[in-house]
């Protein structure tokens, strides 16, 4: 007798704690109470044993889903789904609720959410669902343009027995039958494995493939005669920046600046471009030259003034520190200079400086007679709201942002004996702060103020390491005037008026 069972599609209820499952009988043991199900859904979850072995005890409600015969005699005439579709009426039913064992029609897995099934009466007969076990045919009533998806990977078919809202309306029955067949796919056509791209990838060879493209191309099969060709990518032309040129031009010249008599040292630029020292009787007399062609002192001053003040400007911070929303914190610059040419030029720089919110104090000892350079730039400094101070006991006790050394001069050695000379260079040293040289001399003394960066004018001379790092500027000398002197000049500033050097010896 129980040999009749097997084969048969049965759904097994065990309670709230082991749920519902479903599947086909394989064994039952009349002597132990045991039924065996296999290939098993747990709660519309298909289980990943084979096998799975029930005792009488633990279950509380058994229907027959299809019977052997049954199944295959429908395989070809519907779907799974709607056989079997009568329902067990109240009369089939104990008193508790549950479904009487020798009940042999074919009954319901646990109803999803349906307000059907909570009649209160217990005489309406109780909705059938769907078998998620041998799904195999299309349905019967599904509209003429719905088209079935296969292997569908979303929360619908990985979990069947979950419910999808429905919107209320007059065609819940008819979406609620397009959801169960379109996400409700059989599990065992979803992969258990990732889909392994990287491996997929490796058996692409792209260089075999260019190559039969080259090769299909060059026999005249690709429309144009083989004119174009992609070519391996080891035959490909290399890739250009944004700011590369891709035109054929010239070879580079690096060494387009040649002077009669170097200074000892070679400097080059960012770019490479080779820039050569010179010495300071070459560099005494450029600049005499440019004066006679009309280039005179004041413009000199204005000049360098103007590219000194340019480049502390953003030693200082530049926009960062310079900006209406950070007028509390001014920077503070002390000026120290001396009674000629390079003192002017230190006192230009400071007028620009002032003029764009910089607090600068003017260190400028008092002597009896000064040059006529030097008075109009402290006359122009003054009409700013600069301070000038002629000891070294009202400059600042605290350290300020930035030092400008412009007290030595090449012709006026003498003054690093006096007093107040030392005494600047005793406050710089103390005050730990950097320090910036305009148009340091060459000197090889090691006591003084040791520079973090000097700024040459036109063409570097040859500094020592107290320099710091160099720094060119242009101060509008023409090309014709360096030819005058016998330099070969090409300008290395490109769009820039000051440009670092490097050190070719480094």
């Amino acid at each position: 007798m129980a040999a009749n069972w097997l084969g048969s599609t049965v759904s097994i209820n065990c309670g709230d704690t082991l749920g519902v499952y479903q599947g086909r009988v394989s064994a039952v043991d009349q002597l132990n109470q045991t039924i065996s199900l296999t290939q098993p859904f747990h709660n519309g979850v298909k289980c990943l044993v084979p096998e799975v072995t029930f005792r009488a005890g633990d279950i509380i409600d058994l229907k027959i889903l299809e019977f052997p015969e049954q199944g295959r005699r429908q395989t070809n005439s519907q779907p799974p789904e709607h056989t079997n579709t009568s329902c067990v009426p109240a009369s089939h039913q104990n008193g508790t609720g549950k479904q009487r064992p020798e009940v042999s029609s074919a009954q319901n897995i646990p109803q999803r959410t349906d307000g059907r099934a909570n009649d209160p009466a217990g005489t309406s007969p109780q909705p059938c669902s769907k078998s998620y076990v041998d799904r195999q045919t299309e349905g019967l009533n599904q509209p003429k343009n719905f088209r079935r998806r296969h292997n569908s990977w979303s929360s619908s078919s990985r979990y069947p027995n979950q419910v999808t809202p429905k919107k209320n309306g007059t065609k819940n029955g008819q979406l609620k039958a397009r959801d169960d067949e379109c996400f409700g796919e059989d599990l065992d056509e979803i992969p258990d494995t990732d889909f392994d791209f990287e491996g997929n990838l490796a058996l692409f060879d792209k260089a075999a493939v260019f190559e039969e493209i080259d090769t299909h191309e060059k026999r005249g099969g690709g429309g144009g005669g083989g004119a174009r060709s992609r070519g391996t990518p080891s035959e490909r032309p290399p890739n250009y920046r944004h700011d590369e040129n891709i035109l054929e031009s010239e070879p580079i010249v690096y060494r387009r600046i040649v002077v009669p008599h170097s200074g000892g040292k070679e400097y080059c630029t960012d770019s490479g471009l080779v820039v050569p020292s010179i010495s300071y009787s070459l560099h005494k007399k450029l600049l005499s030259v440019a004066e006679k062609h009309g280039l005179t002192v004041e413009k000199r001053l204005e000049m360098s003034g103007v590219c000194a003040s340019q480049m502390a400007l953003t030693l200082l911070g530049g926009p960062n520190r310079l900006n209406p929303k950070n007028i509390h914190q001014r920077p503070t610059v002390a000026l120290l200079c001396g009674p000629h040419i390079k003192g002017a030029q230190g006192i230009s720089c400071g007028r620009h400086l002032a003029n764009h919110d910089v607090d600068v104090i003017l260190f400028l000892p008092n002597f009896v007679k000064m040059l006529e350079p030097v008075t109009n730039e402290l006359n122009l400094f003054c009409r700013t709201e600069g301070k000038q101070v002629s000891n070294v006991k009202d400059l600042p006790d605290c350290p300020v942002d930035l030092v400008i050394h412009c007290l030595d001069c090449q012709e006026n050695a003498f003054l690093r004996d006096q007093p107040w000379y030392k005494a600047a260079v005793e406050w710089a040293n103390q005050n730990r702060a950097p320090v910036l040289s305009i148009d340091p001399p060459v000197t090889d003394q090691e006591q003084g103020i040791h520079a973090k960066w000097s700024l040459q004018l036109a063409l570097p001379l040859a500094l020592g390491e107290q320099s710091g790092r160099i720094y060119l500027c242009d101060i509008g000398i023409p090309q014709k005037v360096f030819k005058e002197v016998g330099i070969t000049y090409h300008s290395p500033f490109g769009c820039k008026f000051v440009i670092p050097l490097h050190s070719l010896q480094d």
